[in-house]
Parts: C-alpha cells; structure tokens; sequence
C-alpha cells in the first residue's frame, strides 16, 4: 500500500501468496468446477476462479458464512447489480476469523465485479472493505464503478479529483473525519491511512467527493485549517495535482509524500544492475547492531544465491538522543524520522556485477515473504534518478571508526 499510494514504482512481480480454496456453505450449491486446459496452456487455469472472487477486509467475529452471503444476494437483488441471472449471485463464503478478512465467491465474474460498487457499506456496526484477491490475474474494469448511494467506498481510485487530506490529529476515527469532510458535499470515497491497515491513524486521508464540483471549494476551506493542536494540509492528491499550487499554510505539519521513483525502463535493462527492494525492512529492525547484523548477513546470502553481489546498503536510523529533546522532543522526532526517509531508512540496495544477477533476483524475491512481510522490489540504473540519490547510497564507507584518544 505504502508503494502504490506514493506512486513509487510499478510493483514487479506478482504477489505469490497462496488462498486456501474456498469452502462451500450447507445449503448453497456448491462452487462450480473450474475447466482447466492444463499447464501453460491457455493462461492460468484458476483464472476464471480468481476473477469470480472478492476479498472482504474488516469483518468482524459476528460476520459469519450464512449471513454474508445473504447480505450480499439481498443486496445486489435489491440494487439491481450484476447479471440479474435466476438464482443467488453467491455460491461459497470462507471466513478467517484470526486475520478478520473473508472470501466470497460468485457464479460469475460479471457479478463479482458489481459487488465491488459495494465497498464501504455498512454491515453489522462497520464498513466491509471490498477488494480483488491478491492472485486475482483477470483484467481490471477501467470504467467508474457505479456508486450506490448512501455507500462511502474504502476505496479511493487515482483521479484529478483525489484529494489529499494530512495533519489529523491521530486520536479521529474515520467517522470524525467523514464528518468534517461531509459539511462540503456527500462522499464518495474515503480511506484513513493506518498503521499495518488497522491500526493507529497516521493522520492523513484520501477522499472524493460524489460532485466534483465542489473539490476545489473544500480543499481552499479546509486548508489550513486548526484542528487539535494541527493544521490541516488539503490539496489534490499527487496523481492528479494542478501543477503550480501555492505552498499551503501549516504544510510542515506533515511529512513530505515521498517523490516518485523512475525506475529502469526496458530499453536500460542491459545494464540495471542495481535491485531495490521495499517493505522488507522496518525502522525498529535495524536500531539494535547485532539485530542489524543477522538482518544484514541474511540477505547477502540469499542475494548471493542469484549472482555476484557487488555491494550491498541497508541504511538505518539516525541515533536519537532523548536527553537533548527538551520541550521541542515532539519536533526533534519528526526531524530525525524525516532524516531517516531522506537517508532511504526502510529500503534495500544491492549492486550486483551485472545485470543478470539483478534480473534474476528481481524475478524470485518479488513478492517472496521476509519476516512476514511481502517484498516489493525494481531494479535500476546507476544514473536512475531517485531520493536519495544513488551516489549517496554508495557513498564509501569507512573501514572501521577512528581509534579513541587515549588517557
């Protein structure tokens, strides 16, 4: 999400997370057989399950098979969504209780895709958060999704009329901050960015509204804007940003959105010898010097099994010295936490001999798990043009620090 949000980079490698298969529900016909014309050909033979298929985010312990099915047949027959075929739209439900998400599965594709119009609406107290599976190969809907009145989407699609919202005092929840929002027109689509996907709000937001006439009135109302002990910072998100907007009051509250990385085009591959790897590494990982050490040596050995690993950087945190924060400690945070982005804290470079040690690792480490997390990775030029600069990244390092002084 951290990628794709901040326009990074094109996510090479798809996601190899495996789905349990899905389980029937007594009473329901069971999921219709999926006809394989064998390995290699004809594309992937789950592809037709795959894009039957809708991930469900945030359910909750009273969400159970039976009643999420019903939910979803009542609803599209109520709206009018999907084919309209005889019968109920869904075939099979599974629940994950321990990771709160469920699968649901519909007797066609053309279903499927409707039901995401329903992203955001409320079921038993909370919003369901409606996506593709992650193994979902099919082709992506270019066309808006119809919106369903009442129904504020999780889901905010890049567009002119994506607006950016930072400076939010973490302790709004996201019907606060709807409701701030709402006074300038009905929402179509709202996300609040948390930590991990549910946890502590990280004080900035992602929204549309239904009239996008009313886009430019709310972000010249609320920017600026006091609220708690911040300003609010409101501008059209990044994607669809109008070039030459002035600097809005209050813009240092929040932490710059990173600037994007251009990645190695096809026509540099001979000579992208460089891979970048994302969401591998996190700041608390690389405080402890002997934790950084394993971490350190564990992905030189595994980068080493792809070809000549020429240099390796995994930059960590500045040292933060609490005694010398005083009143200004909440300042000095911020500082040192923005220092560390600007260093590239979070992100792994390794240099290889030549291009085909990158290409190869980049093949078999995208999307591969690393303490839990999926890994994101590219690879790049020496003269890519990133922040930080690749010459500050390969900056010689010296061998071991000066002695000291002696008594």
């Amino acid at each position: 999400m951290q990628a794709k949000q901040t326009g990074l980079f094109n996510l090479p490698g798809a996601n190899r997370t495996q789905i349990p298969p899905i389980l029937a529900i007594p009473g329901l016909p069971p999921p219709m057989p999926v006809q394989s014309f064998g390995m290699g050909i004809g594309g992937n033979p789950n592809l037709s399950r795959q894009s039957r298929r809708l991930y469900i985010g945030s359910i909750t312990p009273d969400v159970n098979e039976q009643n999420l099915a019903d939910f979803f047949n009542a609803k599209m027959k109520e709206m009018d969504i999907g084919t309209g075929a005889p019968g109920n739209p869904v075939l099979a439900v599974q629940c994950n209780y321990e990771k709160n998400y469920a699968f649901v599965e519909f007797r066609s594709a053309e279903d499927a895709t409707a039901a995401i119009a329903f992203d955001g609406i409320i079921f038993i107290n909370g919003p369901l958060k409606i996506r593709r599976p992650k193994d979902y190969g099919g082709p992506e809907n270019m066309a808006p999704m119809p919106h369903v009145p009442g129904v504020v989407s999780t889901n905010v699609p890049d567009s002119i009329n994506k607006i950016f919202v930072g400076g939010l005092p973490p302790y709004l929840n996201e019907e606060q901050v709807m409701e701030l929002l709402k006074s300038f027109g009905e929402l179509k689509a709202f996300n609040l960015v948390r930590e991990n996907g549910n946890g502590p709000s990280k004080g900035f937001a992602f929204f549309e509204y239904v009239d996008t006439s009313v886009t430019d009135v709310a972000i010249q109302s609320l920017s600026g804007m006091e609220l708690g002990d911040k300003y609010l910072v409101v501008q059209r998100a990044s994607v669809g940003a109008k070039p030459g907007q002035p600097e809005i009051p209050g813009m240092m509250e929040y932490a710059e959105i990173p600037q994007p990385i251009m990645p190695a085009g096809e026509n540099h591959a001979e000579d992208a010898r460089i891979l970048l790897m994302l969401n591998m590494v996190v700041q608390e990982d690389l405080v402890d010097d002997q934790e950084y050490a394993d971490i350190y040596e564990d992905i030189k050995e595994e980068c080493g099994n792809y070809g000549t690993v020429e240099d390796l950087r995994v930059p960590r945190p500045v040292k933060k010295d609490k005694a010398k924060w005083g009143d200004s400690g909440a300042e000095s945070a911020q500082n040192a936490q923005r220092a560390d982005e600007a260093a590239g804290v979070g992100r792994v470079y390794v240099k290889y001999t030549d291009s085909a040690g990158a290409q190869a690792a980049l093949k078999a480490l995208a999307g591969r798990s690393f303490a839990g997390r999926s890994i994101i990775a590219t690879v790049l030029t020496e003269d890519s043009q990133t922040t930080p600069p690749l010459n500050l990244i390969f900056a010689p390092q010296p061998e071991a620090p000066p002695p000291l002084p002696q008594d």
